[in-house]
């Protein structure tokens, strides 16, 4: 194949109007069709829905007019605790419409983790569904800027609002507010090794920074008959950023899945719904793989793109896919602050497998040290992406300015990773510069979990690493020292996976725990997880 990798870079320009709404991009301007399909969905017991951007567009009017009469002003934000259903995605239009900040999160979140955030951000509207609702009510009282919880899919409690309430009441016509492209639209929580979660504070303009790598991670999507789906939870940006939104500021549908992802169920919904695009984390492929060897035997599939992040996909799987789902996976890399910067085009320029790609056009990425200078080729050093006026960038980290400042080194966006770039351009990643564990396509930071674990009475002290895991890439590891008196047991194990498991989302529990006299501590007090991931490491090669 000829390589245009030069030529699109070169060429490549940003357009960003000094005006922009994402709701008006990503379904405002194509709702006057009422033909054109938005949404199809299905969720674990079968039940399905298809929604046009027309239906999206009255349903998301009559909720802003509602959430506008419950109180709902510009700038406000609105929690989202949904997981994907068509009402997630029509709340998203409405809050963004109204100049409304979005705050996704997560389904799987516990009632620690729910009332961080929730107050941290200030929101004052939390949506919820039958299988959230628990957690938020168990810190309900604790949040004390809530006002109003709408709930979903019969969710109900004292005092909640059903949706179906308000949408009969809300009228289906609404005039959007006129934001700046540079207004902030969403924050995005992400997790850090030290310190709270921090909350990434993004403009309208993100979904066009993101544009460039999607179109090119999908082989320069959109094509006649497109058709997306991913596993990817609309809560994170992955599913958000790189998903639901892109897929529709293109005019073109994507189906949503409300239920647990499972091998055999991703296969049956690539041919139910004649999926041509994909998101899969190389988790979720590492099992399509393991549970269906050779898929074209059981399943009739027209996959054209398969984009890949989160960790490395791994020749083996890339060799896989080639063979048994007929695509060449494009790798991506990015990060909630700075999104869907480097990766891979296969239809554009050569994959070399093992490599996280080049820089897609229109973004400046480099390899540098601790003083900001580039690297050459063949040196580790840090991901890092020039700011220029690149719109991927995030706004800030809300109420967090030195956690902002301490992003950038100059004009240049750290990453936290650590990368080597070759000859051609291509980064080639060697993991993180901090501690953050990559576990089955979820950014997991080891302080929270920490957190949760020495509230546990029996718990003195806890650290959390990553160790390596075949499926998932890294399982959560717990180091715990017990209080005076405590003796370590299965029982205890049990009792304390389960206390985090209340608490925080499911993928954060502790899969091993290693009960230890005293954690390796700096002179300055510090947990040194290097040397625990070092011990770990020594006892795999041992």
């Amino acid at each position: 194949m000829r390589d245009r990798y030069e030529e699109l870079y070169r060429n490549f320009r940003w357009q960003v109007p000094e005006r922009y709404n994402i709701a008006q991009a990503c379904c405002g301007q194509w709702a006057g069709d009422r033909a054109r399909f938005a949404l199809y969905w299905e969720d674990e017991s079968g039940a399905t829905a298809v929604y046009s951007f027309w239906d999206i567009q009255r349903a998301a009017n009559r909720l802003s007019n509602a959430l506008a009469g419950l109180g709902v002003k510009r700038g406000d934000r609105v929690a989202l605790i949904l997981p994907q259903r068509p009402e997630t995605a029509i709340a998203y239009i409405a809050i963004f419409q109204m100049g409304a900040i979005a705050l996704p999160l997560s389904h799987l979140f516990g009632p620690d983790a729910l009332e961080y955030r929730i107050n941290h951000a200030e929101a004052s509207i939390a949506f919820v569904e039958p299988t959230t609702i628990a957690n938020l009510w168990a810190v309900k009282d604790r949040l004390p800027g809530l006002r109003h919880v709408i709930g979903v899919g019969g969710a109900r409690e004292t005092g909640v609002h059903a949706w179906e309430t308000l949408m009969a009441k809300g009228s289906p016509e609404f005039s959007p507010v006129d934001t700046k492209a540079d207004d902030p639209a969403v924050i995005i929580y992400t997790s850090g090794t030290t310190g709270a979660p921090k909350g990434a504070l993004e403009a309208h303009r993100l979904i066009i920074g993101n544009i460039s790598g999607f179109v090119h991670s999908h082989d320069f999507f959109p094509q006649q008959g497109d058709m997306f789906w991913s596993p990817a939870d609309w809560a994170w940006a992955g599913g958000l950023c790189d998903a639901l939104l892109p897929s529709w500021y293109f005019g073109m549908p994507i189906l949503g899945y409300r239920g647990r992802f499972d091998a055999e169920k991703a296969y049956y919904l690539l041919e139910k719904y004649g999926i041509r695009n994909s998101f899969l984390f190389p988790t979720a492929l590492k099992l399509m793989m393991k549970a269906v060897p050779e898929p074209r035997k059981r399943f009739s599939l027209n996959l054209r793109s398969v984009m890949s992040a989160g960790e490395s996909v791994g020749a083996t799987v890339i060799e896989w896919a080639r063979a048994q789902l007929g695509v060449t996976i494009n790798e991506m890399f990015g990060q909630t602050e700075i999104n869907y910067v480097v990766g891979n085009c296969q239809s554009a320029w050569p994959v070399k497998p093992g490599s996280i790609g080049r820089a897609y056009p229109g973004h400046r990425v480099a390899v540098i040290d601790d003083k900001g200078n580039e690297l050459p080729p063949g040196e580790l050093g840090e991901i890092a992406v020039k700011k220029d006026h690149d719109p991927v960038f995030f706004l800030e980290y809300w109420k967090n300015a030195q956690a902002t400042t301490d992003k950038f080194i100059g004009d240049w966006g750290c990453t936290g990773d650590q990368a080597k770039m070759d000859e051609d351009g291509y980064f080639w990643y060697q993991g993180r510069s901090d501690d953050v564990i990559k576990s089955a396509g979820y950014r997991i930071g080891p302080a929270e979990i920490e957190s949760c674990l020495v509230k546990h009475p029996a718990v003195a002290n806890a650290a959390v690493i990553g160790k390596a895991d075949e499926t998932r890439g890294a399982i959560v590891k717990a180091f715990v020292v017990l209080q005076p008196g405590q003796t370590a047991s299965q029982a205890l194990v049990d009792d304390i996976q389960s206390h985090v498991r209340g608490r925080l989302a499911p993928y954060e529990y502790p899969r091993e725990i290693e009960f230890i006299d005293a954690l390796p501590m700096t002179t300055t007090g510090k947990v040194q997880r290097k040397e625990l991931r070092k011990r770990e490491e020594a006892k795999r090669k041992a």
